[in-house]
């Protein structure tokens, strides 16, 4: 077997895992809204404040799967760009024509605004409902240190969640 043969069968391999991970990844932001929607509704049927407390929590786990697929959608491009195209092409000078989609569809005028548009919606998502719902419980609070001081927690793990969002954004 050739060495073309093999690194064709890597992309198709790689091209298969990249996909799956963006149905994994664009589904988490269906989850997302489903317990969002969930744990706001019990909340106010229940008209206990403190199980807001729950959606940080939710949102942090969802949001940092998130972000790693993400992320690994993005490595699988960037290898298949540099290092995959650049072995395949080697002994020869066709290295712009192979795999022409992983650069072509990055170079749209609209590419910018898109990625500010998705990093907005991300960060709405994984960051903003969450923090309403510690907002909401600080308003309502029986004021048990324990839950306040969760909720404290939370609110720096969700700090931290943005930052890695927004390390991770393409610029």
């Amino acid at each position: 077997m050739s060495e073309s043969t093999i690194l064709l069968a890597e992309y198709a391999q790689i091209k298969d895992e990249q996909r799956a991970r963006i149905g994994f990844r664009d589904n988490l932001l269906y989850v997302t809204l489903g317990a969002v929607t969930a744990v706001t509704g019990i909340a106010l049927q229940t008209k206990h404040p403190q199980l807001m407390l729950v959606l940080p929590l939710v949102c942090v786990v969802l949001g940092w799967t998130y972000l790693v697929n993400d992320e690994k959608i993005s490595a699988i491009g960037r290898y298949i760009r540099t290092e995959l195209t650049f072995r395949l092409t080697a002994d020869s000078h066709e290295g712009d024509a192979l795999f022409g989609w992983e650069t072509f569809h990055r170079s749209d005028s609209k590419r910018m605004s898109r990625k500010v548009t998705q990093a907005v919606v991300d960060l709405t998502t994984f960051l903003g409902a969450p923090l309403g719902a510690l907002i909401v419980f600080w308003g309502y609070s029986s004021g048990n240190p324990m839950l306040i001081g969760a909720s404290i927690l939370e609110s720096a793990a969700l700090g931290g969640l943005g930052v890695q969002f927004l390390r991770y954004a393409e610029r």
